[in-house]
């Protein structure tokens, strides 16, 4: 492979060490996404390892979880109460780009790893912290999860079935998530920022942000209008998942020409000319009388028979099971799904990059650590001889 080739592989943040000191998923995603885009991003545990790594999982020995969140990275345990590990730490800090934890405000002083500490000793770092609430406020220092912040936020009840009903969860971890992506494009923008400053700075992240910003569009109080108005922006009725003769099917029909290619498929052409039904917040009013006409007209064939049917001329997609995406045509068209060796499983095959590059697409994804996984290598690259990583080792402050 000429030079040239080896510089297109190695993505666009090529050259960018990240101390991955995060753990859960928010955190740790938003690295894993640093890592698909060329950063080398070293994962430091505490010796009790992140504690994804404790969550229910099928697999033997190892978290499916983890696996999925904090792919191509390599893995070393410290304990930074003890000064041994914080010495490690600090070595690394000063040769890093980005340091990301999840700690609460008040931790990374006790541990002596805060923002002012870090900057003094590497003006160029960019630090990262995630929190549940942000920096300030009277809530600042409780501890964060996503559906905690999504409990509070109004999410769960807007995904109550029925309007003033008991409120339901998004499963998924949708706050940690786009928290992950926050986390992301945030620590992008300090890098490139770097560049004309030659400074680092703080990034700050909170899960409260991110379940917020998910609803910017309900988060809108319009100066004389009241507080308690109805703020769901969901067209309802015809717009949703409806059963049909095998499986389920979600269809969207908002536009005019959607909604006539839907009434025409299904052998309803009428209500396409029906001035009752011509607008979406029409369809949404005459919901009642629309969607029994529309589930016996979809009992006539499967979801998947509709979805082939329908094609490009009506949104909609059969209901999946996950399982079903490792194989699915488009996402093997778009090479999502890599086999990763691990010293455990053998192999997976996982989610590689999440953004796609032209000229620079990244290097190929690789296995999420197994605890201390990389020490020896990593020590070795700090500059620690066999005999000094073996003194380190029997003080319990690297694994």
């Amino acid at each position: 492979m000429s030079n040239d080739d080896k510089r297109k592989t190695l993505g666009p943040l090529a050259g960018v060490r990240v101390l991955d000191l995060s753990a859960y998923i928010a955190g740790p995603y938003g690295c894993t996404l640093l890592a698909d885009q060329g950063a080398e991003v070293i994962k430091i545990e505490p010796p009790d390892g992140d504690n994804l790594r404790n969550y229910p999982s099928t697999l033997v020995n190892e978290s499916r979880a983890f696996l999925g969140v904090n792919r191509s990275k390599r893995g070393l345990v410290l304990d930074l109460k003890k000064p041994e590990g914080l010495s490690v730490l600090l070595r690394l800090v000063r040769e890093a780009d980005v340091l990301v934890h999840n700690f609460r405000p008040s931790v990374p002083k006790r541990l002596g790893i805060d923002f002012d500490t870090l900057q003094a000793l590497n003006p160029r770092l960019i630090y990262c912290a995630v929190t549940g609430y942000g920096e300030t406020g009277p809530m600042k220092d409780k501890a964060g999860y996503d559906q905690v912040l999504q409990t509070m936020t109004g999410m769960c009840a807007f995904q109550g079935k029925h309007p003033g009903g008991a409120p339901e969860i998004l499963y998924g971890s949708v706050v940690d998530y786009y928290a992950a992506a926050l986390l992301a494009g945030g620590v992008a923008s300090a890098l490139y920022e770097r560049e004309k400053s030659g400074l680092g700075q703080y990034v700050g992240i909170s899960l409260l942000r991110s379940a917020l910003a998910m609803q910017s569009a309900r988060l809108v109080w319009a100066e004389g209008e009241p507080l308690d108005i109805g703020r769901d922006m969901r067209s309802g009725g015809v717009t949703g998942i409806h059963p049909t003769r095998q499986g389920h099917l979600y269809i969207s029909a908002n536009t005019a020409r959607f909604w006539t290619a839907l009434c025409e498929k299904i052998g309803l052409p009428e209500l396409a000319t029906d001035a009752r039904y011509d607008t979406v917040k029409k369809r949404a009013t005459h919901a009642a009388e629309l969607v029994p006409r529309l589930h016996d007209a979809l009992l006539q064939r499967t979801a998947l028979e509709w979805e082939a049917l329908f094609g490009d001329e009506v949104p909609c997609a059969a209901s999946r099971r996950i399982e079903e995406m490792f194989d699915h045509p488009q996402v093997q068209a778009e090479a999502m799904i890599a086999t990763m060796p691990h010293p455990v499983l053998g192999s997976y095959r996982g989610l590689t990059r999440a953004v796609t590059f032209g000229r620079t697409p990244g290097p190929e994804p690789f296995a999420a650590p197994t605890p201390g996984q990389h020490a020896d290598a990593l020590l070795a690259e700090l500059g620690y001889d066999a005999a000094e990583g073996q003194v380190l080792r029997a003080a319990g402050a690297v694994r």
